[in-house]
């Protein structure tokens, strides 16, 4: 793995009217010709997603997103797309070209609604007659100074990123995979069961992410399939400090674990990597009041098709018709694809969501949270049912 995966980086979401110069400043900002510009209104359609490395930032995506004041039918469908891609962002940049901001100030409200941090930019500046009027002007409207800047001349680029720093998140990812979990020196087993998800000569997202922030920590790192359990146990001189498991042979690993060594899953360290561990656990207590008249809907982030021993679309739900009976009704979502209207489950269960940001899996959690429907995660679900969830550590 050459670069850090998008879901992994600061997502940073340009939101303006058409010709505000969303695109303009993104080159000026990268130094780079990765946005598409042109005079003519409304060029950017579906958002654009870029990752870049920013000095004092670290890897990050910037979101180009389409004109706040798009028209027609397809612009309405545009404007929805921009929407959804506020789901993701972490800083949003507001970009106006003057003090005429009811627009913006309207998707500003949406913004802090959704808790973004907002940077109001002033762009072409160097287009005003008196800069500092109209940046008083704004002030005044929305409470606070604008950045004046010029994607032509760069004219404060500097400044836009020392912003960007002011406002990094205080937990950007900062907690890490393994959390508290681990110090260095310490030794973690990793089972690993190497199934159809994991075809021969490669190892899950999940895995290799977690291995990397472990040697990164500077732990000793030892890896085994399942049936190597024993020997691997035997091998070691001291129980390891945490084993680290697929959350499909939870039990298995369970009952072969030292009484000494901590134990988790790559989904349940995900579900506090990405999402609200807390509200996760607590959504678990939900699969006990599950009936056979029940609705569950399980949400994949990944788009891959179906495969034979898929724990999203086979295993958990035959986990949970072994439980509740043949007549539970359990419906599928993949990729971005989320209903708005959650009211008919009576539970969500979500995947690991490695794909992606923390951002975007806690705008999921909050819309559950706002409609009272209980939402957990594929780890969670597992260890709940084979009645091991108050003995795993996240």
């Amino acid at each position: 793995m050459q670069e850090t995966p998008r879901a992994n980086r600061l997502h940073i979401g340009l939101f303006g009217k058409r010709n505000s110069g969303k695109s303009s400043l993104i080159n000026a900002l990268t130094n780079q010709e990765v946005a598409l510009v042109s005079d003519i209104a409304g060029t950017t359609t579906d958002p654009v997603y870029k990752a870049m490395e920013i000095h004092g930032i670290g890897p990050c995506v910037f979101i180009d997103t389409a004109g706040l004041d798009d028209e027609g039918e397809l612009g309405a469908l545009r404007i929805q797309q921009t929407m959804r891609a506020m789901d993701r962002t972490d800083i949003a940049l507001l970009v106006c070209t003057g003090d005429d901001i009811e627009k913006e100030l309207e998707w500003s409200r949406l913004l802090k609604e959704k808790n973004i941090p907002v940077i109001w930019i002033l762009n072409k500046a160097d287009l005003l007659t008196d800069v500092t009027s109209t940046i008083r002007s704004i002030e005044k409207k929305c409470g606070q100074v604008p950045l004046g800047v010029s994607a032509c001349t760069k004219q404060g680029m500097e400044d836009i990123r020392r912003s960007l720093i002011a406002k990094l998140p205080d937990e950007t990812m900062s907690r890490g995979i393994v959390g508290k979990l681990v110090e260095e020196g310490d030794t973690v087993m990793l089972v690993m069961p190497q199934d159809i998800q994991a075809p021969k000569g490669r190892l899950i997202l999940p895995q290799v992410q977690t291995i990397r922030e472990l040697l990164d920590r500077k732990c000793l790192v030892m890896s085994c399939t399942t049936g190597q359990i024993d020997r691997m146990l035997q091998a070691l001189v001291h129980p390891p400090k945490l084993i680290i498991t697929d959350s499909q042979v939870f039990k298995t690993v369970y009952e072969k674990k030292p009484f000494a060594s901590k134990l988790t899953s790559f989904s349940v360290l995900f579900a506090q990597y990405k999402g609200d561990i807390d509200y996760f656990i607590e959504g678990a207590n939900a699969i006990g009041r599950l009936t056979e008249n029940s609705r569950v809907l399980i949400a994949e982030a990944c788009t891959h098709a179906p495969l034979t021993e898929d724990i999203g679309r086979v295993k958990i739900p035959n986990m949970l018709r072994k439980k509740f009976g043949s007549g539970l009704l359990i419906e599928h979502v993949s990729g971005t694809d989320f209903p708005e209207d959650l009211s008919k489950y009576d539970l969500i269960i979500h995947c690991g969501a490695c794909m992606f940001n923390r951002k975007y899996v806690l705008s999921r959690v909050e819309q559950a949270r706002k409609q009272n429907i209980p939402m957990t995660n594929y780890g969670v679900t597992i260890a709940y049912l084979a009645g091991i969830l108050d003995k795993i550590d996240y």
